[in-house]
């Protein structure tokens, strides 16, 4: 595998422990802080420097953004039978024929999410139970298991290059990518850009997107396009943006050959997403977006409403946070309650 940026492992993985303790969108933070400052619960992350995180930020699901508006091969599906706009699939794309359930976060955090909260057995017979229960609320779908791992995070202070982005070693992607074939998943690596560019940071992680059973995830919330700190803030991304990174992922496929690459992008605001109208659908790339925020159950019914049923782009998702959801009294949401939502999520992602 890579190894490009494999340099003194032990160390990075030290201060990235120390320096995510304190670390903003941590998905254990108080809920009661006032929504006008509240991006999302996520995480923050480690590269080849030294860089702080951004201070406590707690998100609620529906936050108004403050200042911005497995590759196994699959028959086509008949024109009279495709439902979603875009292209119709492509011999091995995943989308519509499975429902993705991924776990998501950081191996070297226990705080950012439960892909690194638990010791990997633990957390892969955690992901088993989960697939079971969605198999069972939906037997005539079948359950694509994945692993989500977030691979630039935002930092709160400058970083390398005064990007406000840190990246993880590739030694951290590789552990990932062995975790997954074990159950054999699918991998989806994630970029906070800070104040860099998808254009900067998409291209670095090209040694993996170009393995077939590799996809995409960016996040909208800690892209500060204008400046600014990430979790002060809900970032956004235009559909330029997004067009970008799907024509990267086409060409991939067809420059290496490859089944269709799955893209999640997060959102919980409507500002996160501008002009989603121009969004291109190709049928090299299948276009995922997810809702993102949390709280209780009628809040994130709503948020999904408001900001991804109105504007599905081509499938759609959903965040279910095992901490932030249950804060304050509330509760998870069953799979029965999220298969109940319209559209049908087809991604769906555990923190």
């Amino acid at each position: 595998m890579p190894s490009t940026r494999v340099k003194n492992y032990t160390a990075k993985v030290a201060l990235l422990c120390g320096l995510l303790l304190t670390g903003a969108c941590s998905q254990e933070r108080d809920s009661t802080a006032s929504v006008a400052n509240l991006p999302s619960a996520k995480a923050n992350s480690v590269d080849s420097v030294t860089a702080p995180v951004p201070p406590d930020t707690p998100a609620v699901a529906a936050a108004p953004a403050p200042d911005t508006p497995a590759t196994a091969q699959t028959p086509v599906i008949p024109d009279s039978a495709w439902k979603y706009p875009g292209p119709k699939p492509l011999p091995g794309a995943i989308l519509p024929h499975k429902r993705i359930l991924a776990y998501y976060g950081n191996l070297l955090s226990k705080r950012m999410g439960i892909l690194g909260e638990l010791p990997p057995a633990q957390v892969l017979q955690k992901l088993d139970e989960e697939v079971a229960n969605w198999s069972k609320a939906d037997s005539l779908t079948p359950v694509q298991p994945a692993l989500h791992a977030i691979v630039v995070t935002a930092q709160g202070h400058p970083s390398a290059g005064g990007k406000y982005r840190l990246r993880m070693t590739d030694k951290m992607i590789d552990d990932v990518l062995a975790m997954a074939e074990k159950r054999n998943a699918i991998v989806f690596l994630d970029i906070q850009v800070g104040q860099s560019t998808l254009q900067e940071e998409i291209p670095a992680l090209k040694e993996y997107l170009k393995l077939p059973h590799v996809h995409l995830g960016i996040d909208p919330e800690f892209s500060m396009k204008n400046g600014g700190v990430p979790g002060r803030r809900i970032g956004t991304y235009d559909a330029a943006d997004i067009n970008y990174a799907t024509q990267y992922l086409a060409d991939l496929t067809k420059e290496y050959n490859l089944p269709p690459k799955i893209l999640v992008v997060h959102r919980f605001t409507e500002g996160m997403v501008t002009n989603a109208d121009d969004i291109k659908l190709r049928p090299e790339v299948q276009v995922v977006m997810h809702m993102d925020g949390w709280g209780p159950p009628s809040l994130k019914k709503d948020t999904y409403r408001r900001y991804i049923k109105n504007e599905p782009v081509q499938f759609t998702g959903f965040k279910i946070f095992y901490k932030n959801d249950t804060k304050n009294g509330s509760r998870l949401m069953t799979p029965e309650e999220v298969l109940a939502l319209t559209p049908k999520p087809l991604y769906i992602q555990y923190q």
